[in-house]
């Protein structure tokens, strides 16, 4: 069976609308506040990074500001005793299952202290346990959030060595 040179044209105009709209869709996605360059991230300097280490003592659900949606956070029990709250990043992200990470481990956490909510936090850029495993969440160069990028650039920066 011809088709007309119409239906031709109508059937092109799908198949270009079904290939390049998925990628406009994830490109806009509501990231829920957890965005680049939003209330939250701006918040994340990356000349400010420092670290600490610690024990894991646990995961918990935070939601940083009103409006968000909600994010993962350890619980790591510094030197001192103190139980600091470290952001990972959004639920919709982060999997506490997957993310090789539990109570009891020895960590290394590298990230931005803030204040939210008149508490001290870490925005954490990663979290390493031994000389061997690390749980990357942003760049370290610019604090760009892995969340934020698109599959390829994931997929490079998660199959690069530790640095």
């Amino acid at each position: 069976m011809k088709q007309n040179p119409v239906q031709l044209a109508v059937f092109t105009m799908i198949m270009i609308a079904l290939t390049v709209l998925p990628a406009v869709a994830a490109e806009n996605q509501d990231m829920g506040g957890w965005e680049r360059g939003g209330k939250y991230d701006r918040l994340y300097v990356p000349s400010e990074r420092d670290s600490f280490k610690g024990t894991l003592t646990g995961f918990k659900e935070v939601v940083p500001f009103p409006g968000m949606s909600p994010g993962v956070a350890v619980l790591v029990k510094d030197p001192d005793g103190d139980v600091v709250t470290v952001h990972l990043g959004p639920k919709w992200f982060v999997n506490p299952d997957e993310t090789g990470l539990k109570k009891g481990d020895r960590v290394k956490v590298k990230g931005v202290w803030v204040e939210i909510n008149n508490e001290d936090v870490v925005i954490a850029s990663k979290i390493s346990r031994g000389d061997f495993f690390e749980y990357k969440v942003r760049l370290t160069g610019d604090g760009k959030p892995f969340w934020t990028m698109t599959k390829e650039e994931l997929d490079k920066e998660r199959s690069q060595k530790r640095d």
